[in-house]
C-alpha cells in the first residue's frame, strides 16, 4: 500500500498563509528597513488655506516627516513573493503617483498587482514590518490627490482583482472584487435585467468608489455609495481580515462598519471586497435638454422639481462656457445658454407624467426648447457628453490642467451660491466652467490653469476658497463627492472642528504607524 504523501492540514494552512510566507521572505533578506522619503507632505498652502478658520491646536497637527532610509530590501521581499507583477519601473510608478487633478504627483517606491485578498493581507505584514506606507490604487481617476504617494512606498493595484464573485438577482445584490469597474459591472449584469446605478463619468473601480464615496449624475435618484454599498471586505493595517456586514438590507447589530470604511479614501484599510445594492432596469427611459435664459432660472427649476416631489433620475446643470466646450469637444449643436440636463426612469405613463411636470416647471422660469432624447443611442450620446464635460473644458485651453471645485449645499441655498460664485468669476480672468449635480444641490467648477503660472494657481485657489467659506455658511460641505486626499485638509478642519480629534483617534486606534495613505484625510 502506497504511503499518503499528502502534508497535514497545518502545513496546507501555513503553505498559503501569508504570514509564513512574510517570515520567510524577511528571514531570507535578514534585514529590517524603512523607505526612502519621496517629497515629505507639503502641509497648508496658500491656496489651500482656510480664512477665518479658529480651530483648537489638536485639530492642527501636522505629519512628521517621513525617515530616508533605503527601500531595496523591502522591494527585494515583494519580489520574492511576487515576481513579474511587481514593478519599480519609473514610468509605471510615475503612473501610480498621479490622478486626473493639477496637484503635484508623487510616484511610488514600487506598484505591487495582487491576485487576491490574502496576497494583500501579504503585502500590507511585509509593508508594515518595514514600516513602509500602503498607498491602494484603482483606476487614477480621482481629483484630489487621493493616489499620491506622499512619502513614497507601496502602491497596491487592485486591477487583477477584477473578478464578480456573486449575483443574486432575487436579493437585488452583488458581490465583487474592489478592482471591477462600474462599466464591468453593468456589462456583466446586461442580461439580468438589473443595473448598478451610481455613475460619476469615468470608468472607476468599485473598491476606488467606496473609497471615496463616489456619486454622480444620478445620485438625486439612487444616491451614492454611502447608499448601495452593503457590505465590505478589508484588510486592516495589521493585516487582519473583516467583513463589516452581512447581506441583510437593514440591521441593528454593533457599530456600522460598513459606513466608516466607505469614504475613508485608504486611509484606515484596504478594500478587497465590495457587496453592492442592485436596482431592475426602467421599464422606460427618457432623457431631455432645456436651456434658460440665465442661470438662475435654471436653478430654479432645479429647485422647484426637487421640492416638488418629482422623481427625475438626472438633473444637471451646465454653464455657457460649458455647453460651448461640450459643442465642440463632443460635435454637438446645443444652445449656448444655461442649460439643464434631465433624465426620467419608470413604466411608460410614469416617465411621461414626470416629464409633463417638469416641461411645465420649466415654462415658468422660461425653458420652452424642451429637446427629447429618446433612443438609447440619443440617450448614450447625451449623457457620454456630460460626462467629457471635464476634458471639453480643458480641450478650450490645451495644455491645461483642470482645477476641479466640489461644494454641495441644501438645495434651498444652491441658487444664491451659484449666483454669487458667478459674481466671483466675472472679476476672474481664469477661464473656468460649471457643471453640477445640482438636483442634490452638488456643483463643481472647472479652472483651466496654466501649472507652470504660479499666480493663476493662487488666483484659483483663491476663488476655490471662497466657494468653501460660502458652502460652509449656508451648512453645506467642501466635497460633495470628489472627497478630500490632500487637497483639502485645511477644508475639512473648517467644516468639521474638533470633531476631526475623533476621527484621528479612529485613524490611530486602526493605523497607529500611519501607513495607510498617508497625509489623506487628516494629519496625525
Amino acid at each position: 500500500m502506497l504511503s499518503d504523501t499528502r502534508p497535514p492540514p497545518g502545513d496546507m494552512i501555513d503553505r498559503i498563509n501569508p504570514y509564513r510566507l512574510l517570515i520567510a521572505a524577511v528571514l531570507g533578506q535578514g534585514v529590517m528597513l524603512t523607505l526612502t522619503s519621496h517629497n515629505g507632505f507639503l502641509g497648508c498652502t496658500p491656496h489651500n488655506r482656510f480664512l477665518g478658520c479658529h480651530m483648537s491646536q489638536s485639530a492642527l497637527i501636522r505629519d512628521p516627516p517621513a525617515e530616508p532610509l533605503p527601500a531595496e530590501p523591502l522591494i527585494a521581499a515583494l519580489r520574492q513573493l511576487f515576481g513579474d507583477r511587481l514593478s519599480t519601473s519609473a514610468a509605471v510608478c510615475a503612473q501610480h503617483g498621479k490622478d486626473e487633478s493639477y496637484h503635484q504627483a508623487h510616484a511610488p517606491d514600487a506598484v505591487v498587482f495582487p491576485d487576491s485578498t490574502v496576497e494583500v493581507v501579504a503585502i500590507v505584514n511585509l509593508c508594515a514590518e518595514h514600516k513602509a506606507p500602503i498607498i491602494p490604487f484603482g483606476t487614477g481617476t480621482s481629483l484630489e490627490g487621493h493616489v499620491a504617494a506622499l512619502r513614497g512606498g507601496i502602491c497596491i493595484d487592485m486591477s487583477r482583482m477584477n473578478r464578480i464573485l456573486r449575483v443574486s438577482t432575487g436579493d437585488l445584490d452583488v458581490t465583487v472584487e474592489a478592482g471591477v469597474t462600474r462599466k464591468q459591472l453593468n456589462e456583466y449584469l446586461r442580461d439580468t435585467g438589473l443595473f448598478f446605478p451610481i455613475d460619476p463619468g469615468a470608468d472607476a473601480s468599485l473598491g476606488g468608489m467606496a473609497a471615496t464615496r463616489a456619486s454622480g449624475t444620478n445620485a438625486v435618484r439612487y444616491g451614492t455609495m454611502r447608499e448601495n454599498v452593503l457590505a465590505l471586505t478589508v484588510v486592516l493595517a495589521d493585516g487582519r481580515i473583516i467583513r463589516t456586514a452581512r447581506r441583510a438590507r437593514k440591521s441593528a447589530a454593533g457599530y456600522d462598519l460598513t459606513r466608516l470604511f466607505v469614504g475613508s479614501e485608504g486611509t484606515l484599510g484596504v478594500i478587497t471586497e465590495l457587496t453592492l445594492r442592485l436596482y431592475g432596469i426602467p421599464e422606460a427611459v427618457s432623457a431631455a435638454v432645456c436651456p434658460f435664459p440665465s442661470l438662475e432660472d435654471a436653478v430654479n427649476t432645479v429647485i422647484a422639481t426637487i421640492q416638488g416631489g418629482v422623481p427625475v433620475a438626472r438633473i444637471e446643470l451646465l454653464d455657457e462656457a460649458q455647453i460651448a466646450a461640450i459643442n465642440k469637444y463632443s460635435k454637438l449643436n446645443h444652445k449656448v445658454a444655461p442649460t439643464l440636463f434631465f433624465e426620467f426612469h419608470g413604466s411608460p405613463s410614469g416617465v411621461a407624467e414626470q416629464s409633463e411636470t417638469v416641461k411645465a416647471i420649466a415654462a415658468d422660469y422660461g425653458g420652452e426648447d424642451f429637446r427629447w432624447a429618446t433612443t438609447a443611442e440619443e440617450r448614450s450620446r447625451l449623457w457620454q457628453a456630460r460626462h467629457d464635460a471635464y476634458y471639453a473644458a480643458l480641450a478650450l485651453r490645451p495644455g491645461s490642467k483642470g482645477w476641479a471645485t466640489d461644494v454641495c449645499v441644501p438645495i434651498s441655498r444652491l441658487a444664491e451660491c451659484i449666483r454669487e460664485t458667478k459674481q466671483d468669476l466675472a472679476q476672474s480672468s481664469i477661464p473656468s466652467a460649471l457643471v453640477g449635480h445640482v438636483g442634490d444641490g452638488n456643483f463643481h467648477l472647472v479652472f483651466m490653469i496654466d501649472p507652470n503660472r504660479p499666480e493663476e494657481i493662487a488666483e484659483a485657489g483663491r476663488l476655490n476658497e471662497r466657494m468653501v467659506t460660502r458652502a460652509l455658511a449656508v451648512e453645506g460641505t467642501c466635497t460633495g463627492e470628489h472627497g478630500v486626499g490632500y487637497g483639502k485638509i485645511d477644508f475639512l478642519i473648517a467644516e468639521h472642528g474638533d470633531a476631526i480629534s475623533v476621527m484621528r483617534m479612529i485613524k490611530r486606534a486602526l493605523d497607529p504607524n500611519n501607513l495607510l495613505n498617508p497625509g489623506k484625510i487628516l494629519r496625525v
